[in-house]
């Protein structure tokens, strides 16, 4: 029985679900930031994924992280597994400019939440949908 983190559901807005994870954006305007959960219960480590789910894990993760390139024009794309503070295992891609507030510093913890706006996401979720697609192939 797959349930989202407390912490994860209320940092972040759901976007798509693709074949193995749970797609949702972080509710952090300042970088284009997708989080992948794998919608499997009680899994804290990537290693504790069978071998398919691993594999499909990559291939989503490379997929996501193109698609959010493309759409961001990032110089570089950061991907982490960190779960310091949420167990449940879930990871980060995040779109990074040279010229973000961050850079090239990580962004976890640098500045106080920028939540989005209601009309933003109203006006640019529907095209985030349509960017993902139904999955990474």
């Amino acid at each position: 029985m797959f349930e989202l983190h407390p912490r994860l559901k209320a940092d972040t807005i759901p976007v798509i679900d693709w074949p193995l994870c749970r797609i949702l954006l972080m509710n952090e305007c300042a970088w284009p930031w997708l989080v992948l959960v794998p919608r499997r219960h009680g899994i804290t480590e990537i290693h504790e994924l069978d071998a398919g789910d691993r594999e499909m894990l990559i291939q989503e993760i490379a997929a996501i992280s193109t698609r959010l390139q493309n759409l961001s024009g990032a110089d570089k794309m950061n991907v982490a597994a960190l779960g310091n503070m949420v167990p449940q295992l879930h990871i980060h891609v995040i779109a990074r400019f040279k010229d973000d507030p961050a850079w090239p510093k990580p962004v976890f913890g640098f500045q106080t939440p920028n939540p989005y706006d209601a009309e933003f996401l109203a006006e640019h979720m529907p095209q985030m949908v349509d960017a993902l697609g139904d999955g990474p192939g």
